[in-house]
């Protein structure tokens, strides 16, 4: 492990965060520009700490329409693994309050249409659902990771029922997605990544939401991602 590796990470980041600051200051920050810049972020972050990506599943996703994208949460760096894989051209994520926190790239974040997410102020949790509802009916492919949460072991949390009522409020098919191997590169907690692992992802078949019950579609995307992540 390296801490220069981690810091190279950090300066990428850095590489897309400044000509986005720059689009803003200019009034002209487009999204197929944040677009380019993210998947440029996640395959620059495989080259650097050496990763070994399994991906597939893409294929299994029909292009076209926007998609609300559910994964497991193992690390930090589920988010460039995923910009890197995904097959939707236009993906913006829900993320947490701290991330919008942070100087200059808080800003970047709110500009380039990502979603702050406060689970403190339930009328700011309102609003956030809102407007990801929003940018699904524009044909913005939305991300999520419905356990909340960094999982501490790897294993499969919880889900929550958020994300599956915006699904289904705004009759977007739901894509579950399987990551296992980025909690060995950065473990939460640890501010140190390692190189040389592998990282597989495992994309499903979009389903249906048209009515359905929210539990039941919570245990199909639940057994999804423990038959990928937790192999049972």
């Amino acid at each position: 492990m390296s801490i220069i590796d981690s810091l190279r990470v950090v300066g990428a980041m850095a590489r897309i965060t400044a000509p986005s600051l720059v689009d803003i200051a200019r009034g002209s920050l487009e999204r197929e520009s944040i677009d380019e810049r993210a998947r440029w972020f996640g395959r620059r972050v495989i080259e650097l700490l050496d990763v070994d990506l399994i991906a597939t599943g893409m294929e299994r996703v029909p292009p076209g329409r926007a998609y609300v994208y559910m994964s497991n949460h193992q690390s930090h760096l589920d988010i460039p693994m995923l910009y890197a894989t995904l097959p939707s051209p236009t993906i913006r994520m829900l993320a947490k309050k701290e991330l919008f926190q942070i100087p200059l790239w808080g800003r970047g974040l709110r500009a380039a249409e990502f979603v702050e997410v406060d689970r403190s102020n339930h009328t700011r949790a309102v609003q956030s659902i809102e407007y990801a509802a929003k940018l699904l009916r524009d044909g913005v492919s939305i991300y999520l990771a419905p356990e909340g949460t960094r999982s501490r072991d790897g294993r499969i949390g919880k889900l929550k029922k958020g994300g599956f009522h915006l699904a289904r409020d705004t009759q977007t098919p739901i894509v579950p997605v399987a990551i296992r191997g980025t909690i060995d590169i950065l473990p939460r907690g640890s501010r140190v990544m390692n190189k040389g692992k592998t990282v597989e992802v495992t994309i499903g078949a979009p389903l249906a939401v048209e009515g359905r019950d929210i539990s039941t579609m919570m245990d199909e995307v639940a057994t999804f991602l423990k038959q990928h992540v937790d192999g049972r």
